[in-house]
């Protein structure tokens, strides 16, 4: 990612400045990088899948980081993570612990033959293919307590916001070079 989209993604995700509501998952198979990023950073994180894992898929794993406001750390994985669809954003005032237990209902699904598979919608492809086809009903319950999910577009110059509004998904677009200014 270039730097210069890193000040409108920071107005955007933190328009009011220091919170402790943003919140990144992050797709530990979409890079190398990406594990020992966490690891070295002093940032707070917790893997989404549980139990003791082979370190192989320690490193691929899926990992919930909180991101601190003009942090170093954070200001780094937004900037290597962002037009690589290394994972998601998203606003939420609940603890880690809690976060994670909500987030980790998602994990697996079933198909159609009833097989479970692994759903990996915190991949921003994913992420802004799935959430157009839920229902009222499975809006509510993906959302539960996360007032809004960010990603990258299909380009990275855009940013995309949905909320959840009277049942209703909310999609904003905001180019990232006109900060604030929606597409």
């Amino acid at each position: 990612m270039a730097n210069l989209y890193l000040a409108p993604i920071e107005e955007l995700l933190w328009p009011d400045g220091f919170s402790r509501d943003m919140w990144m998952i992050v797709d530990g198979a979409r890079d190398r990088r990406i594990y020992p990023l966490l690891i070295e950073s002093y940032m707070d994180y917790s893997c989404l899948y549980a139990g003791d894992l082979e370190f192989v898929l320690e490193r691929a794993a899926p990992y919930l980081v909180q991101l601190d406001f003009e942090s170093r750390y954070a200001r780094r994985l937004i900037e290597e993570a962002w037009g690589h669809s290394w994972g998601v954003f998203l606003k939420c005032d609940l603890d880690m612990d809690k976060l994670r237990r909500h987030l980790r209902q998602f994990l697996r699904v079933r198909d159609t033959r009833g097989r479970i598979l692994v759903f990996r919608y915190y991949d921003p492809r994913v992420l802004r293919t799935y959430l157009p086809t839920c229902t009222g009903e499975e809006l509510r319950t993906v959302f539960g307590p996360i007032r809004s999910f960010f990603t990258e577009d299909e380009s990275p110059d855009t940013l995309c916001q949905y909320r959840l509004e009277a049942g209703k998904l909310t999609t904003n677009r905001f180019r990232l070079l006109n900060a604030g200014s929606a597409v």
